[in-house]
């Protein structure tokens, strides 16, 4: 079967559009990734070998002036007719689009060669661009079992037959081989804001740290991964306040450390969630304040039983170093989190095989 997929603007679209043309590949399908600069050598490194790449013009159209929002929808356009005439050549079987705006073009595209195409979604609340796209999609697949908005995008689409799949979201492979394995006279707590840090868990948690009891602090150890420039601050301060901590800039194994840690604090990206599910570790979560996406994924992690949500706005010293005592105070608690959490991740054979059905 020849198999378009199409992906861009971020890690969090493309991680999983690449492990799934993986399997695809592995399955003897010819598979084609289509992306967008911004994520083109992410794409070039770390895609299979015998899958194809192709460049689409697009970039991201909200949160931008209106002429800005104009030139981003032409590229859009301008991609869209470009991949219309180059699926007369190689007219594939299925397109299969991981959101964003880096998709949107093949999904017209496919639309016009009445191409069957699946569409996932990897937040619990559904993003601006698959809304759009929503209406010239045959199958949804979700990450989280009940999607916000999706009232009104089943009522979208042109023929109201979209059908809605739960898949889960794909992880690394090294996330699910991870074993959970230290000492137990050790309380490791892994702090982690994403790829670039976040500087409210970098003002917050080593303040929270030093309120704590003594007793906790000293069998404490904290892996904490910040921006670059806040490496060595965060370094004199554990240092200077007696707190055994690994301060990174990148942590290479992030598998390793999340299986390691007895809890995490940390963004609340799709990603990160079904990281931490796939493990089954619990965790704190802070959704960036201005993506209600995350919201809606840090809710979900915590109506499950396997954290806490808490809004930026409230993610004090005090409120977190109060957290802290009564979690670290209390192992059976952390345990039960963590079975909570832990979700079994068959996200790659679930959409491989959803692709793959006879139409």
């Amino acid at each position: 079967m020849k198999i378009w997929i199409a992906t861009g603007g971020t890690g969090g679209h493309v991680f999983p559009a690449l492990v799934v043309a993986e399997e695809l590949v592995r399955r003897h399908n010819r598979v084609i990734i289509s992306t967008d600069s911004r994520v083109m050598d992410m794409v070039k490194k770390n895609k299979p070998p015998r899958a194809g790449i192709a460049w689409v013009w697009a970039s991201g159209v909200g949160a931008k002036g209106k002429l800005q929002q104009v030139f981003a929808l032409m590229k859009i356009g301008f991609s869209a007719v470009a991949l219309t005439l180059r699926f007369m050549v190689f007219r594939p079987d299925r397109v299969v689009a991981f959101g964003g705006y880096a998709s949107v073009p093949a999904i017209l595209a496919a639309r016009v060669w009445k191409i069957p195409t699946l569409l996932h979604e990897q937040n619990a609340a559904i993003g601006r661009a698959n809304k759009f796209a929503l209406r010239w999609v045959n199958t949804l697949m979700t990450s989280f079992p009940k999607v916000e908005g999706m009232d009104d995008g089943r009522r979208m689409t042109d023929d109201g037959k979209l059908k809605v799949v739960y898949t889960g979201l794909p992880v690394r492979k090294e996330f699910m081989s991870s074993i959970i394995h230290h000492p137990s006279s050790i309380i490791r707590l892994l702090v982690t804001g994403g790829s670039l840090g976040a500087q409210i868990l970098d003002d917050v948690v080593p303040s929270s740290i030093i309120l704590l009891p003594s007793s906790i602090v000293k069998k404490l150890f904290i892996v904490h991964q910040t921006r670059p420039e806040n490496v060595a601050r965060l370094q004199r301060f554990y240092a200077g306040n007696s707190v055994k901590a690994n301060v990174l800039s990148f942590i290479h194994d992030m598998a390793s450390e999340v299986a390691a840690a007895d809890l995490v604090i940390g963004r609340s990206g799709a990603s990160t969630v079904a990281e931490l599910q796939t493990v089954g570790r619990p965790a704190i979560l802070v959704p960036l304040g201005i993506n209600p996406d995350q919201a809606a994924n840090a809710e979900v992690f915590a109506s499950q039983g396997g954290g806490i949500a808490i809004p930026q706005s409230k993610f004090t010293s005090r409120w977190l170093s109060a957290t802290l005592e009564e979690l670290f105070s209390n192992g059976a608690r952390l345990k039960k989190m963590a079975a909570k959490a832990k979700i079994e991740n068959n996200a790659v054979a679930n959409i491989a095989e959803e692709i793959l059905k006879q139409s």
